[in-house]
């Protein structure tokens, strides 16, 4: 037993001090830097990968798989390098769509359009690769071809809710509000926990002055963002528009003047019922804008009655009186 102890003893330290076998080629390399790619360890990944690049310079698939790792990790110049290597090389579709979604992510649109509708005629285009050149036509002022590919994209993809919401703001920035409402509906139908996206909703209904329901979006957007600036400021906006009001006026009987004969009128009451007058004027919507719509309200309601003794009616009572009082004195004689 004592043998055996100490030949795992022996054992344990030959493992500890003698340094793990390293991969002898670009090959295994690459096998290491895809493995860490795949579980997420993109740092890992680029070591691999440059390793393998230290044995073979042109090794076109390590610079594709590093760029993607560089990508992963925000470094989008490098990896814009890394690709353009890559594809002086070979041509993949892997490669062809870092390289756009570098250029994509440096804020360089324009290029960034070309390099990815060169993936949708060259290589294999996914959800991703129509939606961020939706978003790239979005950024250079042509919302027409990115709602066509934003489609493009929801055909793959119909579950991804900020691709719903980005349509919602194209449609709004068109003044097109039933479309956009129709976006946002299949946004909230995929989330219902983004308030910048109950806020949108919200303005839709509001520029179709349905004005109830954009209240209630404005609410569920607050109830998720409490301090959501543009969306109390749009509740604000909106409370008390399209609303009817009743208004019961009962005015107070009053006597009018005698007359002669001994007519009395009285005043009536009265029920007034208005409609507050919404006075809003056009505007174009932008993604994320505050409402500016005012609302004046003037119910008016007047009850009067008021019956003045005519001057006729006067000298008949004067002359009434009088042949009164001088029947009174002829009856003392």
């Amino acid at each position: 037993m004592q043998k055996s102890a100490k030949a795992g003893i022996v054992l344990l330290i030959i493992l500890v001090l003698v340094p793990a076998v390293t991969a002898e080629d670009a090959l295994e390399w690459y096998t290491k830097g895809q493995n860490a790619a795949t579980a997420g360890n993109y740092a890992d990944a680029v070591t691999y990968y440059n390793n393998a690049l230290s044995l073979d310079p042109s090794y076109a698939l390590a610079l594709s798989g590093k760029a993607v790792a560089l990508n992963a990790l925000g470094q989008y110049s490098a990896a814009l390098d890394s690709a353009n290597a890559a594809l002086a090389i070979r041509t993949s579709s892997d490669t062809l769509n870092a390289r756009a979604y570098a250029l994509y992510q440096l804020g360089r649109y324009d290029e960034a359009v070309a390099a990815y509708v060169n993936v949708t005629k060259q290589g294999t285009p996914t959800a991703a690769t129509y939606c961020n050149l939706a978003n790239s036509y979005a950024k250079t002022g042509n919302p027409d071809a990115a709602l066509k590919s934003y489609s493009q994209c929801t055909n793959i993809d119909p579950h991804n809710a900020d691709t719903w919401n980005q349509i919602g703001l194209i449609y709004m920035s068109q003044q097109k509000y039933s479309e956009a409402l129709d976006a946002f509906n299949k946004a909230t139908q995929e989330t219902t926990q983004n308030a910048e996206i109950w806020n949108n909703k919200g303005e839709a209904y509001a520029a179709l002055e349905q004005y109830d329901d954009a209240s209630s979006c404005f609410k569920t957007a607050l109830s998720l963002s409490p301090n959501y600036a543009d969306a109390q400021s749009n509740l604000d906006s909106v409370r008390g528009k399209g609303q009817v009001y009743q208004y019961n006026v009962t005015a107070t009987a009053t006597e009018a003047a005698w007359v002669l004969g001994g007519v009395k009128t009285t005043t009536a009451a009265t029920a007034v019922t208005t409609t507050p007058a919404i006075q809003t004027t056009a505007q174009t919507l932008e993604p994320t804008s505050s409402l500016a719509v005012t609302a004046t309200e003037t119910p008016v309601a007047t009850a009067t009655t008021f019956t003045p003794l005519s001057p006729f009616c006067a000298l008949a009572a004067f002359v009434v009186a009088g042949i009164a009082c001088a029947g009174v004195r002829h009856g003392k004689k």
